[in-house]
């Protein structure tokens, strides 16, 4: 493993290599110990092998349950290699109703960061974090971990920009990549997800700004959604400029989904008037099969309905079924061959809030 730029890396861990004790401290990694030369021509940056987490939970009883591998304000930072970093993750799973799990590598604060050739398995909880971060390349990455295991996210990406991940395979629990709070100018090529949640943009009740989102050439396969706007009721902010194209689905259960309504509290959430703002989604060439009979579903804010949507090039076929579309204050235009046919309803019927109160209506096609 290659911590090019980073010759003295803090790692505030619960362990940063496997073995019997029963606590371990913060780790100081010294490349010198490890054989580096700093003769001018000798690469002494290389650490190989795999990183594992210890597999109790309770080693972290007492430290920051949040952070296993941390990088904090680190410039010029180059993380490479071919090695593994695993997370040891099966008792942190079994217990995920009782403890926070720690990402098992978090990237804050760091500017200019490239982040290549690198596999991880099995996270206590997301794989890999962007947050705060300005300007990173990741790319040719391999993340795994079961299908039940529970968020387990691959790479979550929040308050960072300029972000381009590229050439990467996430199988995992959860979403297969995660992007939120403040987050723009992120671009996701050639990626393949499977198992998972998809791809997912948004989820918060607080004041949020998601924009100039690219997802081009995408393969997603038996997960539980395909391209994702989700928001809960009560936020504010906006999530706008974002375009999913040239993605091929094969037994997603939702492929195309916008969802203001979202909820994951185990009790029912409370109707609220104010909403995250979702303004120029692009949908295209989009193709595939789809899990269940509706492929489509854009379910949208009657207080800030969805605006400028576009779908051009759909075709997704159900499994179960004939392939349907279902709109809620979906407003926006389409083109090209669309289905199941687009229920999206055109801008130009958008009325205005004040004489809405008779007008909201469920468009099913």
């Amino acid at each position: 493993m290659t911590f090019a730029g980073c010759h003295h890396c803090l790692l505030p861990t619960s362990g940063l290599f496997r073995n019997n004790s029963s606590r371990s401290e913060t780790v100081l990694l010294n490349i010198n110990d490890f054989g580096a030369k700093g003769d001018g021509f000798t690469d002494a940056t290389k650490i190989s092998g795999t990183i594992f987490a210890p597999q109790d939970p309770t080693v972290w009883d007492g430290l920051d349950v949040h952070k296993w591998l941390y990088f904090h304000g680190v410039k010029h930072l180059t993380l490479e290699g071919g090695g593994i970093i695993d997370g040891m993750g099966h008792q942190w799973w079994a217990q995920s109703c009782k403890r926070n799990e720690s990402n098992a590598i978090t990237f804050h604060k760091c500017k200019n960061l490239k982040v290549r050739n690198v596999t991880l398995v099995n996270s206590q909880q997301m794989h890999m974090a962007f947050t705060n971060c300005m300007h990173v390349a990741a790319s040719r990455l391999t993340i795994i971990a079961p299908a039940d295991s529970p968020n387990t996210d691959g790479i979550h990406i929040s308050a960072s920009t300029h972000v381009e991940l590229k050439d990467v395979t996430i199988g995992t629990g959860d979403d297969c990549v995660s992007i939120v709070n403040n987050s723009s100018r992120i671009r996701i090529n050639n990626i393949v997800c499977g198992p998972g949640h998809g791809i997912s943009l948004g989820k918060s009740n607080t004041y949020a700004e998601v924009q100039d989102v690219i997802v081009n050439g995408a393969i997603l396969f038996d997960t539980e959604n395909g391209v994702r706007i989700k928001t809960w009721q009560g936020g504010s902010g906006f999530a706008r400029k974002i375009t999913f194209q040239d993605i091929w689905m094969y037994n997603v259960s939702n492929p195309i989904i916008i969802d203001q309504y979202y909820c994951d509290s185990r009790a029912p959430c409370l109707n609220q008037t104010s909403a995250v703002s979702i303004d120029n989604i692009s949908f295209r060439g989009i193709r595939g099969t789809s899990a269940t009979k509706e492929a489509i579903v854009l379910l949208c804010s009657e207080s800030h309905p969805c605006q400028r949507l576009y779908m051009e090039d759909i075709l997704l076929v159900s499994l179960s079924g004939i392939a349907k579309s279902l709109c809620w204050e979906a407003y926006g235009a389409s083109s090209g061959l669309i289905l199941p046919p687009s229920c999206i309803s055109s801008d130009e019927t958008i009325i205005r809030h004040d004489d809405r109160s008779n007008s909201n209506k469920l468009v099913e096609r």
